[in-house]
């Protein structure tokens, strides 16, 4: 069938119609016309995937990864990299106005290397064939090298083979050293020998939670500190925008300032704000991650943060005192209610909100507004060629 391509969706594919149902429709542009195939019908819209480019869009270049359409995983790799920008920008701004979010004028923070910048991946492995899972299924796409990847997780890619797991999940790690950390997590008998990675320096292997060769954390340098990272702790995957949002959050927090810090992971946003606050309180789930925040306050000499293990809804309204700043970069799912009511209830000067999605921020922003102005937006490209963008939102009780 032919469609032509209204506009685009929230996850990078084209909108079109077809007998008056709306149509998602894979590696379609805007403007575009297609010859398309539904794969997948359902009451209210069609999931279809572009076989043909009948008209093509200014915008559209050839996509440089054999696994583009049956991965999913970089729905714009079929634009050139500013127009992908240009998308994001233009999705947040749609995202925000539907739900009728007052806005500044967006600042966007472009990625320095586009390819290659992930310093963490999740291969799924399923009958023995490693990859990914396809969009929104646990089907598996088979891939020997992601462009998304760093070289040395590429060539831990090429040696996984040799550990002959059969169904699990490994998720490789690097540092800003190029030390990899491999994590498995399987039923099946591990034939682990050190000689099947013998071209990366590998630090340690976990499997399942167990180490079994190594260390089961990695040393990570940035922003003049030392960060110890347990392998089931949360850090970004790309260094160089990671540097760009820790400068603005640092740039946000006054001398003597009282810092409330959720979600803080293994405390590097609350050490990068203990250098000029008066004190910060960082409140983490996962225990591990508790554990090198205070290990990495001690190697960094910062003597100004509390931490505190716990779900931040549990912990938060625990915590006496009145804060000056708040720092939340919470999961996709965005703040808790009670959470959210906490901070509503304060009196806390500024916000600071990190989010890796829009939707939920938008839900947020939404509750949020009724107490506070929203200063700055930041768009910094921490994936890019995903639909995926990292927003820095500032905001001032009004």
């Amino acid at each position: 069938m032919r469609l032509v391509i209204e506009r685009m969706d929230h996850q990078g594919r084209g909108i079109a119609f077809f007998d008056g149902k709306i149509t998602f429709v894979i590696n379609g542009l805007i403007g575009e016309e297609v010859e398309a195939d539904i794969i997948e019908e359902h009451a209210k819209y069609n999931l279809a995937i572009a076989k043909e480019i009948i008209k093509s869009s200014s915008k559209r270049v050839a996509s440089d990864c054999p696994y583009f359409i049956a991965c999913g995983g970089c729905s714009l790799r079929n634009m050139k990299y500013e127009d992908t920008l240009e998308y994001k920008e233009k999705r947040v701004k749609n995202i925000l106005d539907l739900n009728k979010i007052i806005y500044p004028e967006i600042k966007i923070v472009a990625n320095q290397e586009p390819n290659n910048y992930r310093d963490k991946v999740i291969f799924k492995i399923r009958n023995g064939q490693i990859g990914f899972f396809k969009e929104n299924s646990h089907d598996l796409c088979e891939v020997d090298n992601c462009l998304l990847a760093s070289g040395e997780i590429n060539q831990v890619l090429k040696a996984l083979p040799k550990l002959k797991i059969n169904k699990g999940e490994v998720v490789v790690r690097v540092n800003d050293n190029q030390e990899v950390l491999i994590i498995i997590n399987t039923e099946n008998k591990i034939n682990f020998e050190k000689n099947f990675f013998e071209n990366v320096k590998l630090c340690g292997v976990v499997v399942n939670n167990k180490t079994i060769y190594g260390e089961n954390f990695l040393i990570e340098r940035m922003h003049n500190c030392l960060f110890k990272v347990s392998y089931d702790a949360f850090f970004q995957v790309n260094h160089y925008i990671t540097q760009k949002l820790w400068d603005m959050v640092q740039e946000q927090i006054n001398l003597d300032d009282v810092v409330l810090d959720l979600y803080s992971g293994v405390g590097t946003l609350s050490i990068i704000a203990a250098k000029k606050a008066k004190t910060v309180y960082s409140i983490e789930v996962v225990k591990n991650a508790v554990l090198d925040t205070i290990f990495n306050c001690k190697i960094n000499k910062v003597t100004n943060v509390k931490s505190f293990l716990g779900k931040v809804k549990d912990v938060v309204a625990k915590i006496d005192g009145d804060f000056d700043v708040v720092i939340v970069d919470p999961p996709r799912s965005g703040l808790e209610k009670e959470t959210l009511q906490v901070i509503m209830d304060s009196n806390i000067k500024k916000i600071i909100y990190i989010s890796c999605d829009t939707l939920t921020l938008a839900r947020d922003l939404k509750v949020l507004q009724e107490k506070y102005v929203l200063k700055e937006l930041n768009l910094l490209d921490m994936f890019s060629y995903t639909y995926h963008v990292e927003c820095v939102c500032v905001l001032t009780l009004r």
